[in-house]
């Protein structure tokens, strides 16, 4: 699990001419780049709503969509989008420097996850002194590990993994899953997957972080990833979420993701 499994380790195809480059992009499918097997975003049988949002950008350039499966993991980018397999990411940080980025579809945060019944349900930053002794579920090297630490909480949390094969392991449910059965008193989880994940499980509540002062920030901008290089192509994916935002909107709300204004302040209003 990663902070929206966007900070991938990999190297860029570098980029010779624009047209060259260009001539990459397949414009007879809508080709994804995609993990089969990392719910809530993205699963092999379709059913993530990054999936959705493909098939709705595909339905609106008229052309099929293909995908191209491979674990996001360090070597993603190198193994898909740079040599050609493929001609899009669907989420993606802005401004990481391993693709260009279209203009970024959605703002959300890091939620705490609690018990709905438990005293931790009326909190709203993490400076709460109701947090003081907490056992926290961190994903070590995450936004919200540098925060709990820095207030001190480190040494009650309980880790897990930042970058793993989601065919294999599964941290996210296991983080939730302990906060469920007692073994940790909360989950802190990028919002796209903790809210999704918990969204239909009326034992749990979803705490958008909005509160946190200092950095690191815990809020994230998400694009579409293109290669270096293909400006065109990003002009015209950057088109399709101008004219698509609400619904694109629609499917990220029905999936239960978070979304926030494009600081990180305050939730996104819904229509």
């Amino acid at each position: 699990m990663k902070v929206a499994a966007f900070a991938l380790c990999g190297l860029a195809l570098a980029a010779p001419a624009g047209a060259q480059v260009a001539d990459l992009v397949d414009r007879s499918a809508f080709r994804v780049c995609a993990d089969p097997a990392n719910l809530p975003l993205s699963s092999e049988d379709g059913t993530g709503f990054e999936n959705r949002i493909a098939e709705l950008m595909a339905s609106q350039l008229d052309v099929p969509l293909q995908y191209t499966w491979f674990p996001q993991v360090i070597g993603f980018v190198r193994q898909t989008l740079s040599i050609g397999r493929c001609d899009v990411v669907i989420g993606y940080a802005q401004g990481d420097e391993l693709v260009l980025n279209t203009n970024h579809y959605y703002t959300s945060t890091h939620v705490l996850v609690v018990r709905a019944d438990s005293d931790l349900a009326a909190i709203d930053h993490l400076g709460d002194p109701a947090l003081r002794g907490a056992k926290l579920g961190v994903v070590a090297g995450s936004p919200p590990a540098t925060h709990v630490a820095r207030l001190g909480m480190m040494r009650d949390a309980k880790p897990y993994d930042l970058m793993t094969d989601r065919r294999v392991e599964d941290p996210a449910g296991d983080m939730l899953r302990d906060v469920e059965e007692g073994v940790t008193d909360g989950a802190l989880l990028w919002g796209p997957i903790g809210g999704p994940l918990a969204k239909d499980n009326p034992n749990l509540k979803v705490i958008p972080l909005l509160k946190e002062n200092g950095p690191p920030r815990l809020f994230f901008r998400i694009t579409m990833g293109v290669r270096g290089g293909e400006e065109v192509w990003k002009h015209e994916l950057n088109s399709l979420i101008r004219r698509n935002q609400d619904a694109i909107d629609a499917i990220l709300r029905d999936a239960g993701v978070p979304l926030v204004d494009d600081y990180g302040k305050a939730l996104k209003p819904a229509p």
